[in-house]
């Protein structure tokens, strides 16, 4: 499993910590690892391409005190750099992380491109953003292939894919009024302190009309 370390297969007398130790190191430990399991899964989960492993690259560089080497990331993960490596380049390309080289340095460091979680935020509204127009665009060159043809099966796909357009680019609509020009990190909490209380309370209202679906 990614981040274990070997276990020894057993202790001596001479490998107890010293009086005095801090005995909640192995508390660190558990939490840290929670949160690079907990991330590796979120990251995962979101953005098609990044392994859990990615994930647990962001909450590496996240915890660490500053731009990390391949080197080091594959010492803190325990895992091969070639893993380490293909997460970094998937994490670039979503817009989470960026590499840097300092002047007289041999080799490129990574860092987040913004603080996390809004990184991952900004990151995820970008990606839908780009899901909803192609979709649209999608729905298009569908609809330009199906051109004029008549019939049941013709009529059948055309109503769908209209229907699939219009609900696309509403979405889109939404994009271009809430979020117009929003790229990179998004300070969600931020941006939400700032929305007046009674836009929160029609949504809430919105939401309680919404038909419930029935339980089984």
């Amino acid at each position: 499993m990614v981040y274990d370390r070997p276990r020894a297969m057993g202790k001596r007398a001479t490998d107890q910590p010293p009086a005095g130790a801090d005995d909640r190191a192995p508390r660190v430990e558990l939490a840290k690892r929670a949160l690079l399991e907990g991330v590796g899964a979120e990251v995962a989960s979101s953005f098609p391409g990044i392994t859990r492993l990615g994930g647990q690259i962001v909450a590496a560089l996240y915890l660490a005190e500053g731009p990390q080497s391949m080197d080091q990331l594959t010492a803190e993960l325990g895992c091969a750099k070639s893993n380490i490596f293909g997460n970094v380049r998937g994490l670039e390309a979503a817009g989470i992380v960026e590499r840097r080289r300092e002047a007289g340095a041999r080799h490129d460091v990574f860092t987040l491109r913004g603080p996390y979680p809004d990184v991952i935020i900004g990151a995820y509204v970008a990606r839908l953003r780009r899901l909803v127009y192609d979709k649209v665009a999608l729905a298009d060159r569908a609809l330009a292939l199906l051109g004029d043809e008549r019939g049941r099966d013709a009529d059948a796909l055309r109503g769908r894919l209209t229907v699939l357009r219009r609900k696309y680019a509403l979405f889109g609509r939404i994009f271009e009024r809430v979020l117009p020009a929003m790229e990179g990190p998004i300070d969600l909490e931020d941006l939400l302190s700032r929305v007046p209380s009674g836009v929160f309370d029609a949504l809430a209202r919105l939401g309680r009309a919404l038909p419930k679906r029935p339980t089984r």
